[in-house]
């Protein structure tokens, strides 16, 4: 007797743990997910569709801690991020008044031209939406046909846009600024410390920002390279990376 064939049809539907039914259903949801299946007892059992993919979320392990953030994990390969990053924070601002960036839940920045970011859930999820012709290797430690500090910005873009570490991130760049700054062309230098500020922003650290943002104006670059720099950046103009604003003017005095 012959044994039947197994043929390349099947589907994966990966279930993500659902700490809390309430939060999960609120959050999806404020972002414009419809929920198509909903139970709670005897276990949780939800599924929530938006577009054309579906997320599914059961009962979660009495350990689970949310904070971790390692509940679960769910990838989303499209054509292209930037739609999906500005769809979520348009309706994010409309359900919240503003862009959740902080704590959980939460989503993360989007730089131009970056081809994936991440939403974190209510219960530590992270549905992580990545571009399909994403580069299928990453160069850790930065690029090969990199040196010195712009191959120390690459290696901590790295950090920031695949593995969401911001806080690695910013320090590979202070490190690489004390080996290389001195003998670094004046607009990679911009660039590091123009990133530095936009990490410590996001990481709300800012004790260090006023002297980045001096030594950025010292710089000796011009507006061309400054759009360039806004460029690459996320909510550029909130950083206030330029000083721009005209002194006081001075006082009239009565000429002798």
């Amino acid at each position: 007797m012959t044994e039947p064939m197994v043929r390349a049809n099947e589907t994966i539907v990966p279930v993500m743990p659902c700490a809390s039914v309430e939060e999960t259903l609120e959050f999806y949801q404020s972002l414009g997910f419809q929920v198509t299946y909903q139970q709670a007892r005897p276990y949780i059992y939800l599924v929530l569709e938006w577009s054309g993919f579906a997320l599914h979320f059961g009962t979660p392990p009495k350990t689970i801690d949310p904070d971790q953030e390692d509940a679960g994990a769910c990838l989303v390969i499209v054509d292209a991020v930037a739609p999906y990053h500005a769809e979520f924070t348009r309706a994010m601002r409309a359900a919240y008044g503003k862009v959740l960036t902080k704590g959980r839940p939460r989503i993360t920045r989007y730089r131009p031209g970056a081809s994936r970011f991440t939403v974190i859930d209510p219960s530590g999820n992270s549905i992580i939406f990545i571009q399909r012709d994403e580069p299928a290797e990453l160069e850790y430690g930065g690029s090969k046909h990199l040196t010195g500090l712009a191959k120390a910005l690459d290696h901590a873009r790295i950090f920031a846009e695949f593995k969401t570490d911001d806080r690695t991130a910013l320090r590979v760049i202070t490190t690489a600024l004390r080996r290389h700054g001195a003998t670094a062309p004046p607009v990679e230098v911009a660039h590091a410390l123009a990133h530095l500020i936009e990490l410590a922003a996001a990481l709300e650290e800012t004790a260090d920002v006023d002297e980045w943002r001096r030594r950025l104006n010292a710089l000796d670059i011009n507006d061309t390279e400054r759009h360039q720099i806004a460029e690459g950046l996320r909510n550029a103009d909130s950083l206030h990376l330029w000083h721009t604003e005209a002194g006081p003017e001075p006082e009239a005095t009565d000429a002798p």
